[in-house]
């Protein structure tokens, strides 16, 4: 799947070895008046796990829209290397804690895409839906209301409810923020798991620990992509300096 635009842009370098699953250039977006990425040239490689990291207003979020397809580019080329639309799951504060959810309807949501929310689910929906939860450890909670969660628990029924969307690349806005070290490690446990499934995830984070444990690594300042590479490249002391002294 190929998205064009205007400006052209110097092809990317890739992020890390293998195939890429989604590739830019010259990509710019924002909102209405307000430009916030500006030029990114970037691979994203499949069968990994990338980190977007920078510091707050650097642009990660928008990024993560635009791959998602939910924010429109104004400028550049994307290529989306697969079949299937990503599956996005935004932070925890995007889904009000006061809608009258319980866990499984939540993740019954991610459905949504392949049957319109006014169908009724078939039996195959309904495996979908069990299988994720049951390997996020969330099946005891299908009752529960959504706002009863704890932090973890909500980010393991978002992170659910994009499984069952069956894609092969899942895009997730900070999904360790406000956890517990216990369950930013199942996190990142589970995103590990993924890939070896044949999953890409693209994540955004200001958790510098969980950056480093990801396989490639965009770092992002002022809308612009500063640093492209493995962790071990991207995130070291001088980098970091530079980047967040200057925010």
């Amino acid at each position: 799947m190929k998205t064009m635009f205007n400006t052209p842009s110097p092809s990317p370098a890739p992020t890390e070895d293998g195939p890429p699953r989604v590739r830019f250039t010259g990509l710019s977006a924002g909102y209405p008046g307000r430009p916030v990425l500006h030029q990114l040239a970037a691979a994203i490689p499949a069968f990994a796990v990338t980190a977007l990291v920078g510091p707050n207003g650097s642009g990660k979020s928008t990024l993560l829209g635009v791959l998602a397809g939910v924010i429109h580019p104004t400028a550049g080329e994307l290529h989306h290397d697969g079949d299937r639309p990503p599956a996005f799951v935004p932070q925890r504060g995007a889904v009000g804690d006061t809608l009258p959810l319980t866990v499984r309807q939540t993740v019954e949501m991610g459905r949504w895409s392949d049957r319109g929310p006014w169908r009724r689910l078939t039996r195959r929906d309904h495996t979908l839906v069990d299988t994720a939860m049951e390997r996020l450890g969330i099946a005891h909670l299908a009752a529960r209301q959504l706002g009863e969660l704890s932090g973890g628990q909500r980010q393991r029924t978002l992170i659910a409810q994009g499984l069952t969307q069956e894609s092969d690349l899942l895009l997730l806005d900070e999904p360790t923020t406000g956890l517990d070290p216990e369950a930013r490690e199942q996190i990142a446990t589970l995103l590990t798991e993924l890939v070896t499934d044949g999953v890409t995830v693209v994540h955004a984070t200001h958790d510098l620990e969980a950056a480093r444990s990801a396989d490639a690594c965009l770092l992002l300042r002022d809308g612009r992509l500063v640093e492209q590479g493995h962790p071990e490249q991207v995130i070291n002391p001088s980098t970091l300096a530079r980047i967040w002294q200057s925010a």
